[in-house]
């Protein structure tokens, strides 16, 4: 685990408990939103509707069915880690391997999500355009608030930091 970029004096250990508290409460809201999604997601197979739906759509259903199940196993992968790695002196590996799996269970939670609104947006508005075009929308509202955002927080703080530490430096 690379060295906290905080002012914390906690050992290795206790920034590894700490990371790990911190993720596990993210996680919960994730794992939550996806469990019920994949819930709702397996029901519609069982409807007297899905039947009369067009192949195309019925592919994009399995497809739908397929990322939130690979989302809802990356999001809850975590608490299997952590019952596998209790009692090895193994949290900062925990927090580094969750960390990547809870990255990955929201890439396919976005990815679930804008399949389902695709789905239903094709099955709505009986135009695949603007379904296309809707869904491309969330997946971009996805990717602006996940990524892009926390990406420029990110580096206007790397930015002001380089600031500080220059001109603290230069006296």
């Amino acid at each position: 685990m690379p060295p906290s970029p905080s002012n914390r004096d906690e050992t290795p250990e206790e920034r590894a408990d700490r990371l790990w508290s911190e993720m596990l409460q993210e996680v919960r809201v994730c794992q939550t939103g996806a469990q019920i999604l994949f819930g709702f997601l397996l029901s519609v197979v069982f409807t007297p509707r899905f039947t009369t739906l067009p192949v195309l759509d019925r592919h994009l259903y399995v497809v739908t069915v397929l990322l939130g199940a690979f989302a809802t196993g990356a999001l809850v992968a975590p608490a299997a880690f952590h019952r596998f790695f209790a009692g090895h002196g193994l949290k900062p590996e925990l927090v580094h391997a969750a960390g990547h799996l809870i990255s990955t269970g929201l890439v396919l939670l976005a990815l679930t999500i804008t399949s389902a609104m695709l789905l239903l947006l094709r099955n709505a508005l009986h135009t695949a355009a603007a379904a296309s075009a809707l869904s491309g929308v969330v997946l971009l509202w996805f990717t602006t608030c996940w990524l892009v955002l926390p990406h420029l927080v990110l580096r206007r703080e790397a930015r002001r930091r380089e600031r500080d530490t220059g001109s603290a430096g230069g006296r």
